[in-house]
């Protein structure tokens, strides 16, 4: 183990949401101030209180990233993870022309991802192969089609990657957990690369309706554009997105020197329990209050020079405001200064994928000079009165951003990025 802290540079991301299936096309329209959400089209919702999510539209993965007799075998989950993967090692200059062009040594790259829950839309059809035609049916490609860790795995295999790969599952944190975990192994000189980030694909029956059940969505089904509204006072929950944020982290002096482009480097980790309900957030943000904290001091760096947080921002009653009431607590008189938005107001929320697709967004703000919006913000609650950056992108130099993640049980995790 290197003695010596190394710095963490990003330097190739990959997305997939409603809002497009590539980084340049999920950005360019978030800028935009575009929904994603949409009426649900692969799922039957005739029964269903809840008939929108930011659902991925028109997406079949491509052969040479998963071989079309493969392909069915696994989860939508898995795809996108596959399919954002490829698009972050391109965009490092890692692949050229569907080949591998790796500068470091196999065992020196390694994935880690987090998926907070994997292969329902599978899980659901194999029940239902169980109870009509009996477990001899079942497919022998049912495990490996739904475990959260084959995202990993399969990156691995396809990209010959042979350092490390596991996946997390910490609900909403999941991604900022893995992000903090592959940091730590670049961070420690035991990896040179690591794929990082989260994928997510529970937009089904099985899926959509435990949460209806629990209150937790959206049923604004008549306007699904305008369904998910952080920080509106007409809020009335959060509206289910899929897809995957996929980051390509690497050693900072060894990008540096095979000459990578770098977005921003990863500077400080956070990570807390709010040790207070499974599911409701602490109503004074105390865990998100000391995530967001510790992850500055980590960074070393004054709260004032925080010019961008992209919140957690479900959309839900109780979390906007906990999470606001956290934000002032922790920023004192500069909370006024800040830029915060929720990108969960386009994509819907990504539940396990959400930390991943939201640290691109905020390395897409320090490398770009561009705040993404919080659309639908057209009637602000009164009890959440920061800069929300309601409903148009805004250009602004900032030198550092902050991505909040918090997730049912209580674990919450943030992240600070610096510019480069």
């Amino acid at each position: 183990m290197s003695k010596e802290i190394q710095r963490v540079a990003i330097t190739g991301m990959g997305m997939i949401s409603g809002l497009g299936h590539s980084l340049k096309e999920t950005w360019d329209n978030s800028i935009a101030g575009k929904s994603g959400v949409s009426l649900i089209e692969q799922a039957n919702t005739e029964q269903m209180l809840t008939k929108i999510a930011g659902e991925v539209k028109n997406f079949s993965i491509a052969e040479h990233i998963l071989e079309a007799k493969e392909a069915p075998r696994y989860d939508r989950f898995i795809h996108f993870a596959m399919h954002s993967a490829y698009e972050a090692l391109g965009d490092a200059g890692l692949i050229t022309n569907q080949q591998n062009n790796f500068t470091y040594p196999a065992h020196r790259m390694g994935s880690i991802l987090g998926v907070g829950i994997g292969g329902f839309p599978e899980i659901e059809r194999t029940a239902h192969v169980l109870f009509d035609k009996g477990p001899k049916r079942v497919s022998p490609f049912f495990i490996p089609a739904v475990i959260p860790n084959m995202s990993t795995g399969l990156i691995s295999i396809r990209f010959g990657l042979q350092g490390l790969n596991y996946s997390i599952s910490s609900a909403c944190a999941s991604a900022a957990h893995a992000l903090t975990a592959a940091c730590y192994e670049i961070m420690f000189g035991r990896q040179d690369v690591m794929i990082s980030g989260g994928a997510e694909a529970v937009v089904g029956q099985l899926g959509m309706s435990g949460f209806i059940t629990m209150k937790a969505l959206s049923r604004r089904n008549d306007e699904p554009h305008r369904a998910s509204r952080p920080f509106d006072i007409g809020r009335d929950g959060f509206v289910l997105g899929e897809g995957a944020g996929i980051l390509v982290l690497e050693n900072y002096e060894k990008a540096v020197a095979r000459g990578a482009k770098i977005y921003a480097e990863i500077v400080g980790h956070g990570a807390t329990s709010d040790a207070y309900h499974i599911t409701a957030p602490h109503p004074e943000g105390d865990g998100a209050y000391n995530s967001m904290k510790m992850a500055v001091e980590n960074a070393g760096i004054q709260l004032n020079e925080v010019g961008y947080v992209n919140a957690h921002g479900t959309s839900t009653p109780l979390g906007d405001i906990g999470e606001t009431r956290a934000i002032k607590r922790t920023f004192g008189a500069h909370s006024k200064n800040l830029f915060v938005s929720s990108t969960k107001s386009m994509t819907g929320h990504l539940l396990g994928a959400a930390g991943g697709i939201e640290t691109i967004y905020c390395a897409m703000a320090l490398s770009t000079g561009i705040i993404p919006p919080t659309i639908n913000l057209e009637n602000q609650d009164p009890e959440c009165d920061l800069n929300y950056v309601p409903n148009k992108a805004i250009k602004a130099d900032i030198k550092y951003a902050l991505n909040n993640s918090f997730g049912f049980g209580g674990t919450n995790s943030s992240l600070v990025l610096k510019k480069v």
